[in-house]
């Protein structure tokens, strides 16, 4: 009899696990967005911004709910394996990881009071809420034993630059591509190759290379700023990615950080005694996202690399720069580029010079056509 009433028992303590868990799966966007309202983005050394508290909410969440169904969180299981990768990609200490862990639990019993079932007023409402405190406990702990047995700094920071590191901005790039689109902003990125790095090592010692990376890791990652990614992309390259950068102020920067570099990255040889230089190549590219235009990130990272290309090829000590425009254009743009108005714009419209195209919740053009059509009127500054 003992032992029927324990499996009962465990049958039911499941049933409510099951109840707990997909009610706050279900509650879920209401969980995150008022996590995020509540968590403060600016605490400890590094903002956050809400898009990444967001991902960080949905991930919290749904491991709050695995935690709830199963009673337990593997520390070597993928969700704290991405939950741990996620906190590191902007070095969240540990203490505003427990305060966000802990905002989403309260909001989570928040939307459990609420339920007939599992509410406040019901007699399971001890134990629903038990479970959930019971699964962001378990939550931490399991992300604390994977830090402590399974650290992951050396798979986002390069140890000789301390940058970041490609897997970090092969992560990060989508999203700010994503996140450009949302908001129709500009998205550039700089490349920066040391000039003949390995020529240098010949002339001047082996470690020299080494010390003059060390020197512009430092160097580079307090000259940006906070929110721009900054990662060593490859053994003597220096990626910066620059989220709403038009290609004019990229193109600033780049000159400015080629410049720098010369100026401060000089070395003696102390076997000659004789001072020499450090020069850099720096490529530019700057994309422009619209809504319903997203920007290709994987182009994005072969116009880079072919405009690297170019600019060693051209010399040397020198800035390439190439835009990526979509491929349609707003009405606004069209008037200046074609130096009419908006009736006038309706006019070619209506004769069928130009095709309107419907974009989300825009009307645009084709870039392609008003091009064209702006440099057979002369009227294409650009021309």
């Amino acid at each position: 009899m003992h032992r029927e009433d324990s499996v009962a028992n465990a049958g039911i303590d499941f049933d409510l696990r099951r109840h707990v868990a997909n009610l706050l799966a279900d509650r879920r966007d209401v969980i995150v967005a008022d996590t995020v309202a509540t968590f403060p983005l600016s605490s400890g050394s590094r903002r956050l911004d809400a898009d990444y508290c967001v991902r960080l909410g949905n991930l919290t969440t749904r491991l709050l709910c695995d935690a709830v169904i199963e009673g337990r969180l593997d520390s070597r299981g993928a969700g704290i394996s991405e939950l741990a990768t996620v906190v590191a990609e902007r070095e969240m200490s540990p203490e505003q990881l427990f305060l966000f862990v802990h905002i989403a639990m309260g909001t989570a019993i928040d939307e459990l009071s609420l339920d007939q079932r599992v509410g406040a007023s019901t007699e399971p409402w001890p134990q629903a809420t038990q479970i959930v405190r019971r699964a962001a406990f378990d939550l931490l702990a399991a992300w604390t034993t994977r830090s402590v047995s399974m650290p992951v700094r050396s798979s986002i920071e390069d140890s000789l630059t301390t940058l970041h590191t490609r897997p970090v901005l092969d992560a990060v790039l989508p999203k700010e591509c994503c996140r450009a689109e949302r908001f129709e902003h500009w998205l550039s990125m700089m490349l920066i190759d040391v000039d003949d790095l390995s020529g240098i090592n010949r002339a001047h010692g082996y470690g020299v290379g080494d010390r003059i990376l060390e020197r512009m890791g430092i160097l580079l990652r307090t000259y940006f700023r906070q929110h721009d990614w900054v990662v060593r992309y490859a053994e003597d390259t220096i990626a910066v990615l620059l989220p709403e950068t038009t290609p004019a102020d990229a193109l600033t920067l780049a000159d400015r950080t080629r410049v720098m570099v010369e100026d401060r990255l000089t070395f003696r040889d102390y076997r000659t005694d004789q001072r020499a230089a450090v020069t850099v190549s720096v490529a530019v590219t700057s994309a422009r996202a619209l809504e319903g235009e997203p920007i290709d990130h994987e182009r994005f990272i072969v116009e880079a690399e072919a405009a690297l290309v170019r600019a060693k090829g051209s010399g040397r000590n020198r800035v390439e720069q190439v835009e990526l425009l979509p491929r349609l254009i707003s009405v606004e743009e069209a008037t200046a580029r074609l130096g009419t108005t908006l009736e006038g714009i309706e006019k070619l419209v209506a004769e069928g010079t130009l095709d309107p195209v419907k974009a989300g919740r825009h009307v645009r053009l084709e870039r392609a056509a008003v091009e064209a059509l702006a440099r057979a009127s002369g009227s294409d500054p650009t021309a």
